[in-house]
């Protein structure tokens, strides 16, 4: 009997060991949960969409915008037009790390970032909370670690500086323009990109509508493309030669993949899984819709018959245009968008290059520039309020013709600083490295005069 009762008080006594042993842990684990709930949590639902965002993202540029390009140029470019958008990758990838996402992001001022993230600096402090870009009343809180947001950008500084190659296709030096997009990428991209999107940006404050890069991607490109068009002057044989494409098939098939990449581009603006998302999504698939029919009607009825050229650039033309409206309209207003930028893509692929005498290789201008242009302009005609509102403005921004003005002012803003800063950048590149080719280097092709490679 004693033996029983002694038993059962050492064993009650190693419990309250055991428990006492037990408390700081719980104690600790439970001031741990109190700060978590304290704490903004990431969500994983809008973060596993960014990453998938980005990753299609990039996928638009290579192979996606790689094939485009490849499939519209002459035989003896293809592999070195290939080239361009896969070594544009790998640069602007390092300067975004390195420089450009501070110059973009950066607190700095209203019209440029600052150095504060020189190589991403300060990643370690807070890599797994919610990022907030910016400070102050203007923050724009989001609910993804800033990892997810710096790649989400860098995929579109990528596919923005490989854009202009259309426009140059054929006769650029390799060497002119790795050199080049360097330039442009820190002292033209990241500025745009920051005024834009940066709540200290002068365009953000402004009030001027640019949902998933109307402004800095499209017209910004498609403005440098036309300069650099110019500066370099005509294809050799431009007018009298035969430039059909190689191979259409590798164009259709890039065409795809920036087709589907594109709901990435601007539902993954959104910067979550929600109903904007959603809206993006559906308005894009709308509008890409629209252009096509209204490109090919407007190229059956003007040349006889529709091409296949003509079917994949009008739905590149309809992708441009709506991505600065994705976030802002409804699906009504988004065929409107579609079927205008057809049509306007295809007088920019057509008259107006023929008009103007320039040589816009693979249309850069003709499509990203005209079709960016009439997308932001039209954002601030059908802007949809409530898409747009927050719980301490519901009724968010609408179209009317202050906000139309507002468009008018952004665009032109950048068209104008693009223009002449693409200029000078090109002088100073031509004066260290020279710009083109030689006339016997662009006739033999730059496959084997560049890579010292042709296709078989």
């Amino acid at each position: 009997m004693n033996t029983t009762a002694e038993t059962r008080n050492g064993g009650m006594t190693k419990l309250a060991r055991a428990a006492a042993m037990a408390l700081p842990a719980l104690l600790v684990a439970g001031a741990a949960f109190a700060q978590d709930a304290a704490t903004p949590a990431i969500d994983t639902g809008d973060t596993a969409w960014m990453l998938t965002s980005s990753a299609i993202v990039l996928m638009m540029t290579v192979p996606g915008l790689a094939l485009f390009y490849a499939g519209m140029v002459r035989k003896k470019n293809v592999l070195a037009t290939m080239m361009q958008s896969f070594a544009i990758c790998g640069l602007v990838g390092v300067l975004w790390m390195v420089l450009g996402y501070s110059l973009a992001f950066g607190e700095g001022n209203a019209y440029i970032g600052d150095v504060s993230k020189l190589f991403l600096s300060g990643m370690g402090t807070g890599w797994d909370a919610p990022f907030t870009l910016g400070s102050g009343d203007a923050a724009v809180a989001t609910t993804i670690p800033e990892s997810v947001f710096v790649m989400f950008q860098m995929t579109f500084a990528i596919i923005t500086a490989a854009l202009i190659t259309g426009a140059v296709a054929d006769r650029m030096k390799f060497s002119a323009l790795m050199v080049f997009v360097t330039l442009w990428t820190l002292l033209v991209y990241s500025p745009v990109a920051h005024w834009v999107w940066h709540p200290n940006g002068w365009i953000f404050a402004l009030g001027a509508l640019d949902f998933a890069g109307g402004t800095v991607v499209h017209i910004n490109a498609g403005v440098a493309g036309l300069v650099a068009a110019v500066v370099l002057g005509k294809r050799v044989g431009y007018g009298t030669d035969n430039m059909s494409p190689y191979n259409l098939a590798f164009a259709v098939i890039g065409a795809a993949m920036l087709w589907v990449g594109w709901f990435g581009f601007n539902a993954g603006s959104a910067v979550g899984a929600g109903a904007r998302a959603g809206m993006a999504m559906l308005v894009t698939q709308v509008a890409a819709a629209g252009a096509v029919l209204a490109w090919l009607v407007a190229e059956w009825a003007v040349k006889g018959k529709p091409s296949v050229l003509g079917a994949i650039s009008g739905a590149v033309a309809g992708l441009v245009a709506i991505t600065p409206a994705a976030g802002f309209v409804l699906p009504g207003s988004a065929l409107i968008i579609g079927v205008v930028a057809g049509l306007a893509g295809f007088w920019g692929a057509t008259a107006l290059k023929h008009w103007c005498g320039y040589d816009d290789s693979l249309d850069a201008f003709g499509v990203h520039g005209i079709c960016g242009i009439a997308g932001a302009l039209l954002t601030g005609v059908f802007a949809y309020g409530p898409l747009s509102g927050t719980p301490a403005s519901p009724d968010g921004i609408s179209g009317s013709f202050d906000q139309f003005m507002l468009q008018v002012y952004a665009v032109a803003a950048v068209f104008v600083f693009t223009g002449v800063a693409t200029f000078i950048l090109l002088k100073i590149v031509d004066a260290i490295v020279g710009l083109r080719v030689t006339e016997e280097e662009e006739r033999e092709g730059l496959d084997v005069v560049l890579h010292g490679e042709r296709l078989g």
